[in-house]
Protein backbone atom coordinates (compact mmCIF):
# COMPACT_ATOMS: atom_id res chain seq x y z
CA UNK A 1 0.00 0.00 0.00
CA UNK A 2 1.37 3.20 -1.06
CA UNK A 3 2.35 5.49 2.02
CA UNK A 4 1.07 9.22 2.71
CA UNK A 5 3.59 11.14 0.11
CA UNK A 6 3.15 8.47 -2.37
CA UNK A 7 -1.05 8.66 -2.62
CA UNK A 8 -0.57 12.83 -2.55
CA UNK A 9 1.68 12.06 -5.67
CA UNK A 10 -0.85 10.32 -7.30
CA UNK A 11 -3.87 12.60 -6.67
CA UNK A 12 -1.89 15.45 -7.27
CA UNK A 13 -0.60 14.10 -10.92
CA UNK A 14 -4.72 13.31 -11.76
CA UNK A 15 -5.22 16.58 -11.27
CA UNK A 16 -2.57 17.90 -13.21
CA UNK A 17 -2.66 15.56 -16.26
CA UNK A 18 -6.59 16.30 -16.14
CA UNK A 19 -6.71 19.94 -15.57
CA UNK A 20 -4.62 20.09 -18.95
CA UNK A 21 -6.88 18.65 -20.72
CA UNK A 22 -9.86 20.59 -19.00
CA UNK A 23 -8.30 23.34 -19.37
CA UNK A 24 -8.16 22.80 -23.25
CA UNK A 25 -11.92 22.14 -22.97
CA UNK A 26 -12.74 25.61 -20.82
CA UNK A 27 -11.06 27.75 -23.61
CA UNK A 28 -13.52 26.12 -26.39
CA UNK A 29 -16.35 27.07 -24.15
CA UNK A 30 -17.23 23.73 -23.80
CA UNK A 31 -19.76 22.24 -21.32
CA UNK A 32 -17.22 19.71 -19.32
CA UNK A 33 -14.10 22.95 -18.42
CA UNK A 34 -11.54 22.80 -16.30
CA UNK A 35 -13.30 21.74 -12.66
CA UNK A 36 -15.42 18.89 -14.18
CA UNK A 37 -12.28 17.00 -15.77
CA UNK A 38 -10.02 17.64 -12.09
CA UNK A 39 -12.75 16.39 -10.47
CA UNK A 40 -13.57 13.31 -12.46
CA UNK A 41 -9.60 11.93 -12.41
CA UNK A 42 -9.33 12.82 -9.27
CA UNK A 43 -12.14 10.73 -8.17
CA UNK A 44 -11.14 8.06 -10.21
CA UNK A 45 -7.53 8.00 -9.04
CA UNK A 46 -8.96 8.29 -5.67
CA UNK A 47 -11.12 5.35 -6.32
CA UNK A 48 -8.10 2.96 -7.23
CA UNK A 49 -6.38 3.61 -4.59
CA UNK A 50 -8.89 2.78 -2.21
CA UNK A 51 -9.39 -0.88 -4.19
CA UNK A 52 -5.76 -1.30 -3.84
CA UNK A 53 -6.30 -0.21 0.26
CA UNK A 54 -8.94 -3.01 0.27
CA UNK A 55 -7.54 -5.26 -1.70
CA UNK A 56 -4.33 -5.18 0.73
CA UNK A 57 -6.62 -4.69 4.10
CA UNK A 58 -9.06 -8.03 2.94
CA UNK A 59 -6.81 -10.25 0.68
CA UNK A 60 -6.32 -12.79 3.04
CA UNK A 61 -9.54 -12.94 4.42
CA UNK A 62 -11.75 -13.33 1.21
CA UNK A 63 -10.73 -13.38 -2.93
CA UNK A 64 -10.77 -9.52 -3.89
CA UNK A 65 -10.24 -8.40 -7.33
CA UNK A 66 -8.08 -5.25 -7.30
CA UNK A 67 -9.52 -3.72 -10.62
CA UNK A 68 -13.02 -4.20 -9.92
CA UNK A 69 -14.35 -0.25 -9.15
CA UNK A 70 -11.71 0.07 -11.45
CA UNK A 71 -13.89 -1.08 -14.17
CA UNK A 72 -16.58 0.47 -12.60
CA UNK A 73 -15.42 3.65 -13.03
CA UNK A 74 -14.93 3.33 -17.02
CA UNK A 75 -18.73 2.00 -17.21
CA UNK A 76 -19.93 5.06 -14.92
CA UNK A 77 -18.42 7.48 -16.20
CA UNK A 78 -20.53 7.21 -19.41
CA UNK A 79 -23.47 9.18 -17.50
CA UNK A 80 -21.66 11.94 -17.18
CA UNK A 81 -20.39 12.38 -20.87
CA UNK A 82 -23.57 11.83 -22.01
CA UNK A 83 -24.95 15.36 -19.94
CA UNK A 84 -22.32 16.83 -22.06
CA UNK A 85 -23.83 15.62 -25.22
CA UNK A 86 -26.46 17.72 -27.81
CA UNK A 87 -28.55 16.76 -30.66
CA UNK A 88 -29.34 20.10 -33.18
CA UNK A 89 -31.07 19.24 -35.84
CA UNK A 90 -28.72 16.55 -37.37
CA UNK A 91 -25.75 18.16 -35.91
CA UNK A 92 -24.50 16.24 -32.74
CA UNK A 93 -22.02 18.56 -30.17
CA UNK A 94 -20.53 17.27 -27.13
CA UNK A 95 -19.33 13.93 -28.48
CA UNK A 96 -15.20 15.60 -28.04
CA UNK A 97 -16.50 16.77 -24.25
CA UNK A 98 -17.75 13.53 -23.50
CA UNK A 99 -14.46 11.23 -24.58
CA UNK A 100 -12.16 13.57 -22.89
CA UNK A 101 -14.23 12.84 -19.75
CA UNK A 102 -13.97 9.32 -20.71
CA UNK A 103 -10.18 9.98 -20.64
CA UNK A 104 -9.45 11.62 -17.95
CA UNK A 105 -11.37 9.14 -15.93
CA UNK A 106 -8.43 6.40 -17.34
CA UNK A 107 -5.79 8.68 -16.43
CA UNK A 108 -6.97 9.13 -13.23
CA UNK A 109 -7.01 5.30 -12.87
CA UNK A 110 -3.45 4.75 -13.84
CA UNK A 111 -2.34 7.20 -11.67
CA UNK A 112 -4.45 5.73 -8.96
CA UNK A 113 -2.13 2.62 -9.73
CA UNK A 114 0.80 4.53 -10.27
CA UNK A 115 1.74 4.17 -13.59
CA UNK A 116 2.56 8.09 -14.22
CA UNK A 117 4.81 7.15 -17.71
CA UNK A 118 1.02 6.08 -19.00
CA UNK A 119 -0.29 8.51 -17.62
CA UNK A 120 1.91 11.18 -19.38
CA UNK A 121 1.79 9.70 -22.59
CA UNK A 122 -1.62 9.22 -22.60
CA UNK A 123 -2.48 13.16 -21.54
CA UNK A 124 0.04 14.21 -24.15
CA UNK A 125 -1.94 12.21 -26.93
CA UNK A 126 -5.05 13.55 -25.67
CA UNK A 127 -3.95 17.07 -26.17
CA UNK A 128 -2.34 16.27 -29.40
CA UNK A 129 -6.04 15.54 -30.33
CA UNK A 130 -7.79 18.28 -28.46
CA UNK A 131 -6.09 21.01 -30.15
CA UNK A 132 -3.87 19.93 -33.15
CA UNK A 133 -6.11 17.10 -35.09
CA UNK A 134 -8.94 19.35 -34.03
CA UNK A 135 -7.54 22.06 -37.27
CA UNK A 136 -7.42 19.40 -39.67
CA UNK A 137 -10.67 17.86 -39.07
CA UNK A 138 -12.77 21.10 -39.33
CA UNK A 139 -10.80 22.04 -42.70
CA UNK A 140 -11.92 17.65 -43.70
CA UNK A 141 -15.42 18.56 -42.48
CA UNK A 142 -15.83 22.77 -43.58
CA UNK A 143 -17.25 21.15 -47.25
CA UNK A 144 -19.64 19.55 -45.41
CA UNK A 145 -20.52 21.71 -42.73
CA UNK A 146 -24.18 22.09 -41.58
CA UNK A 147 -25.87 25.43 -40.88
CA UNK A 148 -29.31 25.95 -38.47
CA UNK A 149 -31.29 29.00 -39.88
CA UNK A 150 -34.38 29.79 -38.06
CA UNK A 151 -37.33 32.23 -40.04
CA UNK A 152 -39.63 34.09 -39.49
CA UNK A 153 -42.47 34.22 -42.12
CA UNK A 154 -46.33 34.50 -43.21
CA UNK A 155 -48.29 31.41 -43.29
CA UNK A 156 -49.30 31.76 -46.89
CA UNK A 157 -49.44 28.64 -49.35
CA UNK A 158 -46.20 28.58 -51.21
CA UNK A 159 -43.94 30.78 -48.97
CA UNK A 160 -41.77 27.23 -48.46
CA UNK A 161 -41.52 26.55 -51.57
CA UNK A 162 -40.23 30.14 -52.21
CA UNK A 163 -37.62 29.90 -49.60
CA UNK A 164 -36.27 26.55 -50.64
CA UNK A 165 -36.53 28.11 -54.85
CA UNK A 166 -34.41 30.98 -53.03
CA UNK A 167 -32.07 28.34 -51.29
CA UNK A 168 -31.41 26.16 -54.17
CA UNK A 169 -30.09 29.27 -56.41
CA UNK A 170 -27.22 29.52 -54.37
CA UNK A 171 -26.97 25.22 -54.29
CA UNK A 172 -27.71 24.96 -50.85
CA UNK A 173 -29.25 21.98 -49.65
CA UNK A 174 -32.23 21.78 -46.82
CA UNK A 175 -31.29 18.70 -45.20
CA UNK A 176 -34.67 18.76 -42.01
CA UNK A 177 -37.48 21.31 -41.83
CA UNK A 178 -39.60 21.83 -38.87
CA UNK A 179 -42.77 24.76 -38.57
CA UNK A 180 -43.92 25.94 -35.38
CA UNK A 181 -47.40 28.35 -35.94
CA UNK A 182 -46.85 31.64 -33.93
CA UNK A 183 -50.56 33.04 -34.12
CA UNK A 184 -53.02 32.77 -36.42
CA UNK A 185 -50.82 34.22 -39.05
CA UNK A 186 -47.12 33.60 -39.20
CA UNK A 187 -44.97 30.89 -38.44
CA UNK A 188 -40.97 29.64 -37.25
CA UNK A 189 -39.68 27.85 -40.03
CA UNK A 190 -36.57 26.09 -38.47
CA UNK A 191 -34.16 24.87 -41.40
CA UNK A 192 -30.93 22.02 -41.15
CA UNK A 193 -28.81 23.36 -44.15
CA UNK A 194 -25.75 21.93 -45.71
CA UNK A 195 -23.58 24.62 -46.42
CA UNK A 196 -21.79 25.73 -49.55
CA UNK A 197 -18.25 27.02 -49.19
CA UNK A 198 -18.79 29.84 -51.77
CA UNK A 199 -21.51 31.34 -50.02
CA UNK A 200 -21.50 33.24 -47.36
CA UNK A 201 -23.92 33.78 -44.52
CA UNK A 202 -24.93 37.24 -45.60
CA UNK A 203 -25.87 36.33 -48.70
CA UNK A 204 -27.94 33.93 -47.11
CA UNK A 205 -29.87 36.08 -44.97
CA UNK A 206 -30.22 38.98 -48.25
CA UNK A 207 -31.83 36.25 -49.88
CA UNK A 208 -34.49 34.87 -48.18
CA UNK A 209 -35.35 38.01 -46.49
CA UNK A 210 -35.89 39.40 -49.77
CA UNK A 211 -39.13 37.26 -49.93
CA UNK A 212 -42.31 39.03 -49.24
CA UNK A 213 -43.65 38.19 -45.86
CA UNK A 214 -40.32 37.11 -44.18
CA UNK A 215 -39.84 39.28 -41.29
CA UNK A 216 -36.80 37.45 -39.34
CA UNK A 217 -33.90 35.15 -40.19
CA UNK A 218 -31.48 33.83 -37.64
CA UNK A 219 -28.19 31.87 -38.27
Amino acid sequence: MPDTLEILLRLGTAAILAGLVGLERETSKRPAGFRTHILVSVASSLVMIGNLYAFELLKYQTNMDPMRLGAQVISGIGFLGAGTIIKEGVTIRGLTTAASLWSVACIGLVCGLGFYLGAIFATCFVLLSLITLNKIEIMINKKNEYVNVVIKSVDRPGQLGRIGTELGKMNITIKSISIEPVDDYNVIIKLVLKGNKDVKTEDIIKSVTSIEGVSLIEM
